[in-house]
């Protein structure tokens, strides 16, 4: 039946083209955005997995800015450590050398002396990002044995959880102003003489070759040498801190790159998909517009019959 009031052929059409044009604006705004899901009305649950992910990697990516400040930091201490060793090797030498009888100890004390001084430089200046592990102060309100690096995000369950790296610089110490028990200024006391010391102020300038002063320059010896080998685990200790926030630094690099990759599976457009919609799409579009023309042209039919 032909009607005029009813034009079912051109709703049709009309209902066609009104899709084709949705689908349409769909894959535009897809091929804009590079999203398949960009909004929470696209697909809720992607959605929102999606932009907890984003907010984890954005807090791993701070991670990675903490795992580098700690790494210049410890990279610090080790350097400033390890030319301390070669400082204190060099008191050991002139203390093995004063040893011989006859030798002008007052000319090797002011070697001593100017090393002494290096030593207490090397340390006041290993300082990274307002941090000195070599030089401290225990007795100050904000000082810390434990020195924690930001190392790790997790979320579990809904749960975050913060991983640290832990260093406890009681190890790494070299000078504590406040009680003088770092490696460097812990004193000792001569066993003939009586005599306080550390390696930061030793001094033989008054002794002689007697059998008690040679038996306390012995001692100083070994005082020294205890003192390289405590800075020398010190270091060692050093090393493995850093190793350990390099490996976890890689870790976290990786885990990003995943995360970003997971994110992208969930809502990253596929260009190549979404390109041959849209021609097709076109396509559709043009033909809706002739059929709509098409049928709209019938109405015009129905006045030739009144002619």
């Amino acid at each position: 039946m032909t009607s005029l009031l009813t034009n079912t052929s051109a709703m049709t059409a009309l209902q066609t083209l009104t899709q084709t044009n949705k689908d349409m604006a769909v894959t535009q705004s897809r091929i804009a955005t590079g999203y398949r899901v960009a909004t929470a009305s696209d697909n809720a649950a992607y959605w929102s997995i999606a932009t907890t992910m984003r907010s984890d990697s954005k807090a791993l990516s701070t991670v990675q800015d903490a795992l580098g400040l700690g790494a210049g930091t410890v990279d610090v201490a080790y350097t400033a450590t390890a030319r301390a060793i070669d400082v204190v090797s060099e008191i050991k030498a002139r203390l093995v050398a004063a040893r011989e009888p006859g030798v002008d100890r007052g000319k090797i004390q002011s070697e001593i002396s100017a090393f002494q001084e290096t030593l207490r430089s090397i340390a006041d200046g290993a300082v990274f990002s307002g941090e000195n592990w070599l030089s401290v102060d225990s007795g100050a309100a904000s000082y810390n044995a434990t020195k924690s690096i930001v190392s790790s995000f997790s979320r579990s369950g809904g749960a975050i959880t913060i991983g640290t790296i832990d260093v406890d610089i009681t190890a790494t110490e070299l000078f504590d102003a406040a009680d003088q028990s770092g490696i460097l200024d812990t004193e000792s006391t001569t066993t003939n003489g009586s005599v306080n010391y550390s390696v930061a102020t030793l001094t033989i300038a008054a002794y002689t070759d007697s059998a008690a002063d040679i038996a306390d320059l012995e001692e100083m010896i070994g005082t020294v040498d205890g003192a390289i080998g405590a800075m020398t685990d010190a270091a060692t200790s050093l090393g493995a801190v850093k190793s350990r926030i390099d490996l976890q630094n890689s870790f976290v690099s990786s885990l990003i790159d995943a995360i970003d990759r997971g994110i992208g599976q969930l809502v990253d457009a596929d260009m190549n998909a979404e390109s041959t919609r849209l021609q097709a799409l076109q396509v559709q579009q043009q033909l809706g517009i002739q059929a709509l023309s098409i049928a709209n042209a019938n109405s015009q039919n129905i006045l030739s019959l009144f002619r």
